[in-house]
């Protein structure tokens, strides 16, 4: 058994498929849109595989909830290594988008930053 996508909800479905194409690579493919329900829904894809399906639908309500509301709360994506993470973090602190912890080793091993992305989304970025 395998993971075959996440969905992701978004308000601005334009600015975060760019978002995650700028700074993670991923390959954007075309959007479906249903004329009926207004669903718009684009895949975003990985070299490894991996997709992510960013959604859109008028009804789409404002968010997060809440660093620990029930729910989706984080991405995580693994850089393979040290100096990604940092290079990364850094390329996104830039860009304008808020790091809320890191780049650090946490008590459990792992070398990780966490940034918010579009819409509050918790990009954590892991060695």
């Amino acid at each position: 058994m395998s993971i075959d996508h996440i969905g992701l909800f978004a308000n601005g479905l334009e600015a975060m498929c760019q978002f995650f194409e700028r700074f993670f690579g991923a390959r954007r493919q075309p959007l479906y849109h249903n004329p009926r329900t207004g669903l718009r829904t684009h895949f975003l894809v990985w070299p490894d595989g991996a997709r992510l399906e960013v959604m859109n639908r008028p009804e789409t309500l404002p968010g997060p909830c809440g660093p620990y509301g029930a729910g989706l709360r984080h991405v995580a994506f693994t850089l393979g290594g040290k100096d990604k993470v940092d290079e990364l973090t850094e390329r996104l602190r830039t860009a304008g988008y808020q790091v809320v912890s890191g780049p650090r080793t946490t008590g459990d091993g792992y070398y990780e930053s966490l940034v918010l992305g579009p819409e509050g989304l918790q990009i954590e970025l892991t060695a």
